[in-house]
Parts: structure tokens; sequence; C-alpha cells
């Protein structure tokens, strides 16, 4: 079986999670973490997605689930421990060609939820294509140990390099040269050591501008809230 790994923008779109138990809380944490507008259908839930549901972070359809609940939703996802039903939400979400998701089961599903190492806005996501979820989550493990909480801050700073380098420099192939080179540079590990006059220089020395120019809000890691503190 072949996926094609995507980013998918799901900022406001509605997404329905069918189920209630602990698969379907993990299922409902990804996509609030992707700005999802969440519809969750069980009569029961966790006490998280109870928590959730009490302050209007997800809507809660506190009933079976039924023909017609998948409109209007972008994606689709059944985490119960009905066969029979997750075979008939995989039918309708096809019907009307609705990516679906189905725990467990994934000759039934259109698409798979990977093991996703998040750094802010970098992330890194492993798949085996279904077949062992359990290695991917154990790569992700090895990965938080190489990809430290520094690489939240790094990928601030690329994104602020690259939004002035659009700005001021109109040679795509010369920004591109920029943005390689002080991706490959120490950037992280001054990050990580939290010693931002050699961060200062470095982006002077790529692009001819500092922090205080490309006016970086940073989230530093361990604690270092602002420049200088």
């Amino acid at each position: 079986m072949g996926y094609l790994s995507i980013c998918v923008n799901l900022d406001d779109r509605r997404c329905v999670v069918v189920g209630g138990g602990e698969v379907a809380e993990r299922k409902v944490a990804a996509l609030l973490e992707g700005g999802a507008r969440v519809c969750v259908i069980s009569p029961t839930l966790t006490a998280e997605l109870h928590r959730l549901a009490s302050i209007n972070a997800v809507e809660h359809l506190a009933r079976e689930w039924k023909s017609g609940d998948l409109g209007d939703c972008l994606l689709a996802f059944a985490a119960t421990d009905d066969p029979e039903l997750h075979g008939a939400i995989a039918r309708e979400a096809r019907a009307l060609r609705i990516p679906v998701n189905v725990a467990d089961e994934p000759e039934l599903c259109d698409f798979i939820m990977p093991s996703v190492l998040r750094r802010g806005d970098l992330q890194i996501a492993i798949s085996t294509s279904g077949a062992s979820p359990a290695l991917a989550s154990r790569i992700r493990r090895d990965l938080q140990v190489m990809v430290g909480p520094e690489y939240e801050t790094v990928t601030q700073i690329m994104r602020a390099a690259r939004t002035y380098l659009r700005k001021w420099q109109h040679d795509s192939r010369e920004r591109a040269r920029i943005l390689r080179a002080l991706a490959v540079s120490d950037i992280a590990e001054h990050v990580r050591r939290a010693d931002w006059d050699t961060i200062d220089r470095l982006l002077h020395q790529h692009l001819g501008a500092g922090l205080d120019t490309l006016r970086i809000n940073l989230r530093r890691p361990a604690g270092e809230l602002s420049r200088g503190s």
C-alpha cells in the first residue's frame, strides 16, 4: 500500500471524530494542535475529552454516529471498538469523497496518522505505512534527542530570515544560497547555549541584518524569555 506524505492546512476546518475513548482523544489532540474545528460523536467521553467539550474546545454530539454526520467535514476519523460501525463510516466517507482514517484498520483508511515530533513550526513525521506504529513511535523518541527544543527557535529565525530576504534580495537563487548557508551553520548549537550575541553576528554575516532588524519575538528554550535575560 502506497502513501504520500503531505501536510494539510486544518485551520478552522471541520473534522469529525467518531468515538470517545483514548484513541479518539489522541486524534482530537492532534487535530486541535493543527487548528481544526473538531466535532466528537460519542455517547461517552474520556475525562480529557469531557473537559474539552465543557470549555467548548470541541463540539460534542452525545449519541451514536448516524448517516449524515460527516457532511461538510474535511477529514473523518473512526475510533471506536465496533468494526461494523467502522465499515459504515468508511463507506459513507468514500461516497462523500471525504478522506477517512479508521483506527487499527489500515485497509479501510484513506490516510494514516504518522508519529510526529513537534518543535514549534517544525514537524518531523515518521510513518511505517501502517506496518508498525510502535516502531514509528520508537524512532520519534530517538529523534527527540537529536532535534531538541532549540529547533523551535531556530525555525522562528529561519522564517524571519526568509521573510527579510524576500523583501530585500530579489535574486531567488541568491536567497536560496543564503538560507542554505544559514541552515547548515552552527545556529542550532548557539540557540541551545542561548548565545544570542553569536547568533546576532551570524545573522549579520549571512543576511546583513541581526535579531533586532528581523524583529523576531523569540520563544526561547530553557526559560530564556527575552534577549539579554
